[in-house]
C-alpha cells in the first residue's frame, strides 16, 4: 500500500509540474463561467441581430432566460471538456512506457496493476476535481441570477455525466495498456465512444449504454426520469471495472 500512495503521490506532482492541473483547472472554471455568461447574454446578443434579420424577413420574439438555459449550455460545453481532458492526459503511461521510466520503478517492487490503479486513481481524482470545480462554478452563477429549482432531477443528471467521464478515463488506461503510442489511445478510446453512440440507437440497447448518461437535458426537462439511467449507470460502472482488470492482465505481460 505504501508503494502504491508513494507512486500516486508521484503521479499528481508530475501533473503538477508539468502544468496540467493548472491548464485543466483553468479551462474547466472557464467553461463555468461561460454557461451562466451565454445565457445572461443571449437576449442582448439576438437584440443586437433583430435588425438585420428583420431585414432578411425573420422576426426575432423576446427570448427568456432561466437557469435551465445555463445548464443547457453546461451539457454542450463539457463534452468539450471532456475532450481536452483526454487530449492532455492520453500519454500518461505510454510517455512512460516509451521513456523507459517504469523500469526503475518496477524493479524497486512496485507490481504493475498498481501502476494501473494508480494511474486510473490519479486521472479519476483528477477528473473529479476538474468536474466539480465546472459544475459548482456554474451553479453558484444560477443561484445568483436565476433559480436551480427550475431543473428536475439536477443532481441525478450530474452524476450521470460525472460517471461517463469516469468510464472515458478508464478507457484512456484500456488502451494505454495495449498501445505505445498516444495516436492508438486516441483512437482506441474515441472508437470505444463511437461503438457506444451506434449501439445507443438501437431502441433495445440504449437504456443499457454509457451514451444514455449523457443525456442529461432530458433528465433536467423531465422527459426522462431518473429511473430511466439505473441499468445505464449499472452498466457502465462494470465496463469501468472490466476496463480496468482487462488492462491489468494485458499490462502484466507488456514488454517495457
Amino acid at each position: 500500500m505504501k508503494t502504491f500512495i508513494a507512486f500516486l503521490k508521484k503521479e499528481w506532482t508530475e501533473q503538477i509540474r508539468t502544468g496540467c492541473v493548472t491548464i485543466l483547472g483553468i479551462i474547466f472554471v472557464m467553461f463555468g463561467i461561460m454557461n451562466p455568461a451565454i445565457a445572461k447574454l443571449t437576449p442582448w446578443m439576438m437584440d443586437l441581430l433583430s435588425d438585420s434579420l428583420a431585414e432578411s424577413g425573420m422576426i426575432v420574439t423576446p427570448v427568456e432566460v432561466n437557469a435551465l438555459t445555463s445548464w443547457t449550455q453546461f451539457y454542450k460545453n463539457i463534452p468539450i471538456a471532456l475532450i481536452i481532458f483526454v487530449l492532455i492526459l492520453c500519454g500518461t503511461l505510454t510517455s512512460e512506457c516509451q521513456k523507459g521510466t517504469l523500469v526503475s520503478v518496477l524493479t524497486k517492487g512496485l507490481s504493475r496493476a498498481k501502476v494501473i490503479c494508480a494511474k486510473l486513481t490519479s486521472l479519476m481524482l483528477l477528473w473529479t476535481s476538474c468536474y466539480w470545480i465546472c459544475y459548482a462554478v456554474t451553479y453558484a452563477y444560477n443561484v445568483y441570477f436565476w433559480d436551480n429549482s427550475i431543473a428536475n432531477s439536477l443532481g441525478i443528471a450530474s452524476l450521470a455525466y460525472y460517471l461517463f467521464g469516469l468510464w472515458v478515463i478508464s478507457l484512456i488506461i484500456l488502451c494505454s495498456s495495449f498501445s505505445s503510442a498516444n495516436t492508438g489511445v486516441l483512437l482506441g478510446t474515441g472508437g470505444a465512444c463511437v461503438i457506444a453512440y451506434l449501439l445507443s440507437m438501437i431502441p433495445k440497447m440504449q437504456l443499457y449504454t454509457p451514451m444514455r448518461l449523457t443525456e442529461s437535458m432530458p433528465l433536467l426537462t423531465g422527459v426522462i426520469k431518473p429511473g430511466d439511467v439505473v441499468w445505464a449507470t449499472a452498466v457502465t460502472a462494470l465496463l469501468i471495472g472490466a476496463n480496468t482488470v482487462i488492462a491489468v492482465l494485458v499490462f502484466n505481460k507488456r514488454k517495457i
